[in-house]
């Protein structure tokens, strides 16, 4: 065994040619190893991950901690059904409570990732109300599964399929940048909150369920409500008796600042998702927290094998006892800030950055035109040439949007945010000075 993994050390560049057999072809390039924020290729270049993976790693690549934790677990126990109590599991429940918004205390962790998650609140929410439609933002992600692919706000996402789901009511988002209402923030009177009763009245069964929205829209270009919205939105979700999901797969775990971005928001929601960041380090697991309420669907009606994973509940107390210290969720808004004013000082020097707006460690760049239109392609290219300056870099809405994407493992230090965006304005500056 030594000899084969010897071997395929040896050769990694050998591994591309593996490339034709992936459902997928990955990019052309070997990633070997990682510590912290930093990712290393084959050929020893050390790139800072600006997406902390699948923006699943909250903790960075190999936190020693959170490793060794699972190994302490894996000694003991892997895997057992969750019809008994484990420590890894209880535990993550109980911390799962200690850090959410007061009045949710029901937690349920069988389920596989974020898609899971949000589809079993959105369960959750028709068996509690008896109603049925679900609304959903424009440009939202939710998920990959058929329901929750449908009740993405992306249109590019059903495409291929013909596979429509009745019930689903999209509105636009608080896109204050590009505001659907040509509104401005200052005047608008939450006119995007306003609206949605006309999507009610007129759009849905007039029995909508539930509301799923993104605090921050993840894969959405990160758009960034402003503070009066979820206020707006919790008043208008009691009044209609609709249960408000915040789907908070990416914008949890200390993402923004805060443990959740509800709490950033000073909003509680019905029911939470989270996931991605849970992991820490890479585990897989998510977790759907809800009001006491919410909890009296039988299990049986959402419920995965390899939720409730024991290795990954180790893993999750793990980054939630990291994540949770005041010092450390202090260190994710200043590092933010940090960013945030040096990528505003950029974008005095180049027009092609419209706006940059995000929270805590949560960043978007909207790249326009010369007539401030969304500039897919120039986004492309920018992310591409910020690979060769040692970046890994995403762009929204899976390559159709104009947002470059900020959000490092959440151990970023002051010094590596430094380091983060000299590189990012050496990019710019190749690329612009010179045209």
């Amino acid at each position: 065994m030594a000899e084969s993994v010897q071997t395929i050390d040896e050769g990694t560049e050998s591994l591309l040619d593996l490339n034709e057999f992936f459902f997928t072809p990955t990019e052309d390039i070997v990633m070997i190893e990682g510590s912290g924020i930093y990712l290393k290729d084959n050929n020893g270049k050390e790139y800072i991950d600006c997406a902390s993976a699948t923006f699943n790693l909250s903790l960075g690549y190999s936190h020693p901690d959170v490793i060794n934790a699972v190994k302490e677990q894996a000694d003991k126990l892997i895997h057992v059904t969750s019809s008994y109590m484990t420590n890894p599991v209880g535990n993550l429940v109980k911390k799962l409570i200690e850090v959410s918004p007061e009045g949710l205390s029901k937690v349920h962790l069988k389920i596989s990732g974020g898609s899971t998650a949000n589809e079993g609140a959105i369960k959750m929410a028709q068996h509690y109300n008896g109603k049925t439609d679900v609304i959903s933002l424009f440009r939202s992600h939710v998920g990959q599964t058929i329901f929750t692919m449908n009740a993405s706000g992306n249109s590019f996402r059903r495409e291929p399929f013909h596979l429509g789901q009745p019930g689903i009511v999209h509105v636009p988002p608080a896109y204050c940048y590009r505001c659907f209402y040509n509104q401005k923030p200052e005047t608008c009177g939450m006119l995007c909150v306003e609206r949605i009763n006309d999507f009610i009245d007129y759009a849905s069964s007039g029995q909508v369920s539930s509301m799923i929205v993104e605090p921050i829209l993840g894969n959405g270009d990160n758009i960034t409500p402003p503070a009066a919205y979820f206020p707006a939105l919790r008043k208008l979700c009691d009044e209609r008796n609709i249960t408000l999901i915040f789907d908070e797969i990416q914008t949890g775990i200390g993402r923004t600042g805060h443990m959740f971005a509800a709490q950033y928001y000073g909003v509680t929601p019905d029911i939470i998702t989270t996931a991605k960041g849970l992991g820490g380090t890479g585990f897989q697991v998510a977790a759907i927290i809800t009001k006491p309420e919410y909890a009296a669907m039988e299990g049986h009606h959402h419920s995965f094998t390899y939720g409730s994973n024991l290795l990954s509940a180790a893993a999750a107390v793990k980054t939630l006892e990291i994540v949770w210290e005041k010092s450390f969720l202090q260190n994710v808004a200043d590092v933010g800030k940090y960013i945030m004013k040096r990528l505003w000082k950029l974008q005095e020097i180049y027009s092609v950055i419209g706006d940059v707006r995000g929270v805590g460690l949560m960043i978007g760049i909207e790249i326009v035109d010369d007539e401030n239109n969304p500039d897919v392609n120039l986004t492309g290219y920018i992310k591409k040439k910020a690979f060769e300056y040692g970046l890994i870099m995403r762009t929204s809405r899976y390559g159709y949007g104009n947002v470059l994407k900020i959000r490092p493992p959440l151990t970023i230090t002051m010094e590596q945010a430094d380091e983060l965006c000299n590189r990012l304005e050496s990019c710019f500056n190749q690329i612009f000075r010179k045209q």
